[in-house]
C-alpha cells in the first residue's frame, strides 16, 4: 500500500463497508456469517517434504570465494515467495548494528540483494543502489513520486525493475514499469501503467511478471518491456505473482485467487471466496501468495489465511485470525514441527499453522497491528509490528522470542550469508552476528 494514512483510511472504508452490509441484511449477514473460516481438507493434495524450504544449514565452503554473486533478486527470495532463507548457524541472534543508512522517506518494502549490493525503492520513489558492506549509497533515481513493493532483479540483463504507483502526484495511477541499469541506475526502458502498479514483479529467465491496480497481470520481455502477453482479473493485482512449476499464482482484490501459464498468460484456474457468489468480495487479496508443498498459501482481509491446491484451485483450509491479514506468508519444514505457514494479523497476533491442516500450531502476541511479511532465516522468523514499529525475532519451533529491535514497520529482513539487512520505518540497518 502507498502510505500508512493512505491504507488506515482504505481500512477504516473497509470497516464502513461491513457495517452497511450488516445494515442491508438478508443474503448479506448469511455471507458474514458463514465464511470458509477454520475449514480443512487436509487430505487436498499436499507435498510433504519440500528441497527449498527446509531449515537446515549449507554445507561449510571449503575455499574462499573470490567473486560475491549472491542473489536475493525478488520480494519473497525464491520464485515461489516462500520468504525462507537456510542460513548458517552464524546468522541468528544475537546481532550488533554495523552501518545504518538514513532513507528519510518511508520503507515499506525490503531492498533486494546481488552481490554487494542492495537495490529498493522507497514510498517517494527513488531507486537506490546501496553498498552491503559500507551502507554507502551507489546511485539514486528518481523514476516517479509514489511507489510501494520491493524492486526485482533481471541479472542476466544487469537491470533492476521498479514498479511505480504514480509518476506525478500521491495518488495511485499514472504510473510505470522502470527498468533500470544495475550499475548506474540509469533508465533503460520504462513501459506506461495507466492505473500504477504496487505488485512486486518477478523477473525470470527472459521474462517480468507483474500486476496492476486495474486488474492486468502482464508478462513482458525483459530486454526492452515488450508486452508477450496480458491477463486481465476481476479485481486489482496488488500483490506480486509467485512462480512454480511454470504456473504464475496471485490474488484480486476481488476475493479471488488465480493460477496462469506463465507462458501464454492461459488460465488454468480461478476460485472465489464467499461472498463472490452474491456480487462482492468477502474480502481481498493484497497479500503475495506463497508457493509449497503443492500449496498455495494467501492472508486476505477477510481474516483468514487461505491454501489452495496447487494444481487444482479446491480450497485445502481457512483459519480465520479475526482481523485484516494483509500480511504475505512465510513457509519452512521446521525440524520438530513440520511443514509450517507464518503471518502475522491486524488482530494483534503472529501466527505459526500447520501447512497442511491450517490448524494453529502456536501464536504469539505482539501487541500492535501486524501488516508486513515475516521472513525466516534459519530456525528464526522475523516480523514487524506497525502499532509499535519494533521487529522481533522467534524460534520457529515453538515461537519463543529471540530478538527485538527499535525499529520496523512492515517487512523487516532480508539477509545474506553474512549479515541481516532490517528495513526501518525509514532507516536501513545491517545486522552482524554476535555482540559488539
Amino acid at each position: 500500500m502507498p502510505s500508512p494514512g493512505w491504507r488506515r483510511w482504505v481500512r477504516r472504508g473497509l470497516v464502513a463497508g461491513a457495517v452497511l452490509l450488516l445494515a442491508l441484511g438478508g443474503a448479506v449477514a448469511f455471507v458474514l456469517l458463514h465464511v470458509p473460516g477454520n475449514v480443512s481438507h487436509p487430505n487436498v493434495e499436499f507435498t510433504s517434504s519440500s528441497t527449498t524450504t527446509t531449515v537446515a544449514a549449507p554445507p561449510p565452503r571449503k575455499h574462499k570465494v573470490v567473486v560475491d554473486n549472491f542473489e536475493w533478486p525478488r520480494y519473497g527470495y525464491d520464485a515461489g515467495r516462500t520468504r525462507f532463507f537456510a542460513a548458517s548457524a552464524r546468522l541468528a541472534p544475537p546481532f550488533h548494528t554495523g552501518w545504518t543508512f538514513q532513507n528519510y522517506a518511508l520503507l515499506e518494502f525490503p531492498p533486494v540483494i546481488y552481490g554487494h549490493t542492495l537495490y529498493l525503492i522507497d514510498d517517494d520513489g527513488s531507486a537506490k543502489a546501496i553498498d552491503t558492506r559500507t551502507g554507502r549509497k551507489l546511485w539514486e533515481t528518481k523514476v516517479g513520486t509514489l511507489a510501494a513493493a520491493s524492486p526485482a532483479l533481471g541479472v542476466p540483463q544487469g537491470l533492476i525493475f521498479v514498479p511505480v504507483l504514480s509518476i506525478a502526484g500521491h495518488s495511485p495511477g499514472n504510473g510505470q514499469i522502470v527498468a533500470l541499469s544495475m550499475k548506474t541506475g540509469h533508465v533503460v526502458w520504462a513501459r506506461h501503467v495507466a492505473a500504477g502498479t504496487e505488485s512486486s514483479p518477478l523477473a525470470w529467465a527472459n521474462t517480468l511478471y507483474v500486476g496492476d491496480q486495474g486488474g492486468t497481470v502482464y508478462s513482458l520481455r525483459t530486454r526492452d518491456g515488450h508486452v508477450n502477453w496480458t491477463y486481465h482479473a476481476s479485481g486489482a493485482v496488488k500483490g506480486g505473482p509467485a512462480l512454480a512449476g511454470g504456473t504464475l499464482y496471485f490474488g484480486d482484490y476481488a476475493g479471488r485467487a488465480y493460477a496462469i501459464s506463465a507462458s501464454s498468460g492461459r488460465q488454468i484456474w480461478a476460485v472465489t471466496t464467499s461472498g463472490t457468489q452474491f456480487g462482492f468480495g468477502s474480502g481481498n487479496f493484497y497479500a503475495s501468495p506463497a508457493v509449497a508443498f503443492g500449496r498455495v498459501y494467501m492472508g486476505n482481509t477477510d481474516g483468514n489465511v487461505y491454501s489452495f491446491a496447487a494444481k487444482t484451485g479446491r480450497l485445502a483450509w481457512a483459519t480465520g485470525t479475526g482481523a485484516y491479514v494483509y500480511a504475505s506468508p512465510a513457509v519452512a519444514v521446521v525440524p520438530g514441527l513440520g511443514p509450517t505457514v507464518y503471518a502475522g494479523s491486524y488482530d494483534g497476533n503472529f501466527y505459526a499453522f500447520d501447512a497442511r491442516s491450517g490448524a494453529i500450531r502456536w501464536t504469539h502476541h505482539a501487541g500492535g497491528r501486524i501488516s508486513g511479511s515475516a521472513t525466516i532465516v534459519r530456525g528464526v522468523v522475523y516480523y514487524s509490528d506497525l502499532g509499535s514499529r519494533s521487529t522481533t525475532g522467534l524460534n520457529a519451533r515453538t515461537g519463543a522470542p529471540l530478538f527485538n529491535f527499535h525499529d520496523g514497520a512492515f517487512n523487516p529482513v532480508i539477509c545474506d550469508p553474512g549479515a541481516i539487512y532490517l528495513s526501518g520505518y525509514s532507516t536501513l540497518y545491517q545486522l552482524l552476528p554476535g555482540h559488539r
